[in-house]
């Protein structure tokens, strides 16, 4: 510190900077508060207020100053001239108090009264905010050992003081601010809390504020407390279910140290398994020894059966009655059995995924079975499916392999297909939106392989005879969304390409093959007719590139979730890329962000086929 000045601003820091009644994240005292308030009598202005100052700061006064606080009030409650007088002269003060939490220490400020033309009062407050201090240095050190972290994927940190050190978000250079510095120290605090150190609390923390020079010097001295592990799993609340089930969910094992993430991912895992309507994790770290601090488990458990019946139309099937139902404890084993009966116009098809309780690595054996009739236009596809893998859904990743037995029969006036096939297949996705029911921002990938054996035959009624084919096949195919938001506008892409290698598509199930068009697709054109043509009719084809841009706008400043939308969608299907030729689909759309999901109402207009189609689809397809 250089001068009387410069003392005189350390002092006022360690003193005023701990609080400050008239700012909002400390509170206003309610014993300032006028009486008018709960009066029915109408307010005046009592006296004119002209604050002088930069912008930001002439908001901050004109909120927070006593002189704006009591400006208005009923004429029964209005102060005194004296009173008056001495809200004038503490004004400067009390300015000088709020400039310096916005690291303006050096300010003049003035007030002066005096009177209109017609004797009203008038008060004008003059700032001369001079120069805005800002963070020259940092140093944060602990007053007790703290313990080496162990490394991970997403923080390769060792030393956990200098990762505090390095995501410390007051950096030099920066203004100084109260709140920046408040926030500052909560966030370094909560990570280490979060690290092991559950306990720890600030020993010290300074801020130097150097008037003259306009920067401040930061000095923090944090202490850990003992190290943290995590101890014994107590499980309460469970009576249909094996607590066995909640323990192996752990992402942690005893002894392992203390992490809040991990406490939170354990209540997510609890969540996603199915069997609990609602989870929570607490660590005793009050009471417990910190070798082995005891965890709580407490879950509410979701009914063994549970149905759901619905109704709904979609442009790509039409009407439909639909029925789910949930077993989660199959005969008694660590199973959950996933049953679904769709009825509709132009789809059925009824099917049941059994489930096994996940590991501890979230996997779970899967097996299904499936029966769909599909009919489009005057095409009628009956398929069946049997599978037996693996699932692992971590949240961000999914991965599925299973090896699958299935079969379809297309039958039209002009082609008639049966193809079956034993395949092995592998599914990964991975989510990474800011939301997935609602994303905004973001992006979500998913990638498909399968290598198998198929024979197929096809009857045309252009030729005679039966076409025979067999052989082997590799699969793949693979889709991006992206999301990103420009201002008020959201945008969001999507391409998705695929091609099945088999020297003859009709040794390969048609639910296995490509077709393009509808809702999620090429928008403007039916769902399912775009594709290889025989003899006029649409037919499975063994590649696929399509691909769609949109922008959405609020309508309605008022009710933003309801929102504006213009896009183009672009791709086709086709049985080799020397056929492969895009149509072009564009059209606006209304979309309302509800809980469950985008509710999207599309009009576009298909190029290629010139007539314009309605599209209606509730959720986000990954």
């Amino acid at each position: 510190m250089r001068g009387p000045l410069g003392a005189a601003a350390l002092l006022l820091a360690t003193g005023l900077l701990g609080g400050c009644a008239s700012l909002p994240f400390f509170g206003k005292d309610d014993d300032a508060k006028s009486a008018a308030e709960a009066s029915e009598e109408p307010q005046v202005v009592l006296y004119e207020l002209d604050v002088e100052a930069p912008g930001a700061l002439k908001t901050l006064l004109t909120e927070y100053l006593d002189l704006a606080r009591f400006q208005k009030a009923p004429q029964s409650d209005a102060i005194s001239g004296p009173e008056l007088e001495r809200l004038v002269a503490a004004a400067p003060a009390q300015a000088k108090s709020l400039l310096e939490t916005e690291g303006y220490f050096d300010a003049i400020v003035s007030a002066t009264q005096s009177a209109d033309a017609d004797g009203k009062a008038r008060v004008t407050v003059k700032v001369e905010p001079g120069r805005r201090t800002t963070i020259k240095s940092v140093t944060i050190q602990s007053a007790t050992p703290i313990a080496p972290r162990t490394p991970t994927r997403e923080d390769r940190s060792k030393d956990r003081i200098e990762r505090m050190r390095r995501n410390w978000t007051l950096d030099p250079g920066q203004p100084f601010r109260q709140a920046a510095w408040s926030s500052a120290k909560t966030a370094a605090l909560g990570e280490l809390r979060g690290d092991g150190y559950p306990l720890a609390t600030w020993r010290e923390t300074m801020a130097r504020i150097d008037a003259e020079a306009a920067s401040a010097t930061l000095d923090l001295t944090v202490d850990g407390g003992p190290l943290f592990h995590f101890g014994a799993v107590r499980v309460e609340g469970t009576e249909r279910y094996d607590p066995a089930v909640v323990r192996r969910l752990a992402p942690f094992a005893l002894g392992d140290v203390y992490s809040e993430k991990a406490v939170l991912d354990y209540q997510e895992r609890l969540v996603k398994v199915g069997l609990f309507q609602g989870a929570a994790v607490t660590v005793d770290v009050e009471n417990g020894p910190p070798e082995g601090a005891p965890v709580t488990v407490r879950v509410r458990e979701l009914p063994q059966h549970q149905a759901t019946f619905g109704v709904g139309y979609s442009a790509n099937t039409g009407a439909r009655f639909s029925v789910d139902h949930y077993d989660r404890k199959v005969f008694g084993w660590p199973w959950i059995a996933h049953s679904t009966l769709v009825l509709g116009s132009e789809l059925r098809s009824i099917g049941t995924d059994f489930t096994s309780y996940p590991r501890n690595d979230l996997s779970s054996t899967l097996v299904g079975i499936n029966l769909e009739q599909l009919k489009n236009d005057d095409e009628t596809r009956n398929s069946a499916a049997l599978r037996v893998g693996r699932t692992k859904d971590t949240g961000r990743y999914e991965r599925v392999y299973f090896a699958e037995l299935s079969h379809s029969r297309v039958g039209s006036d002009e082609v008639a297909t049966t193809s079956d096939a034993a395949a092995v297949h592998y599914q990964w996705l991975r989510r990474d939106v800011d939301s997935v029911l609602l994303p905004t921002r973001g992006s979500v990938i998913s990638l498909q392989g399968a290598l198998g054996y198929g024979i197929g035959s096809e009857t045309r009624a252009s030729r005679p005879g039966k076409e025979d084919a067999r052989g082997p096949f590799l699969r793949t195919y693979g889709r991006i969304n992206a999301y990103k938001p420009f201002g008020s506008w959201y945008l969001n892409g999507r391409l998705e390409a695929g091609q099945v290698f088999v020297n003859n598509r009709i040794a390969v199930p048609d639910t296995l093959l490509f077709r393009a068009g509808g809702d999620n697709s090429v928008r403007g054109y039916g769902y399912r007719d775009l594709g290889h043509e025989i003899d006029g009719t649409v037919v499975g084809g063994r590649v696929l590139l399509t691909g769609s841009v949109e922008a959405e706008h609020p309508i309605l400043a008022s009710l933003p979730q309801l929102l504006g939308a213009v896009f183009i969608d672009a791709g086709n299907a086709a049985d080799r890329w020397g056929d492969w030729s895009p149509v072009f689909g564009t059209g606006v759309g209304v979309h309302f962000r509800s809980p469950v999901g985008v509710l999207r109402l599309d009009l576009a207009y298909g190029e290629a086929v010139r007539r314009a189609r309605l599209h209606l689809s509730v959720g986000v397809a990954f």
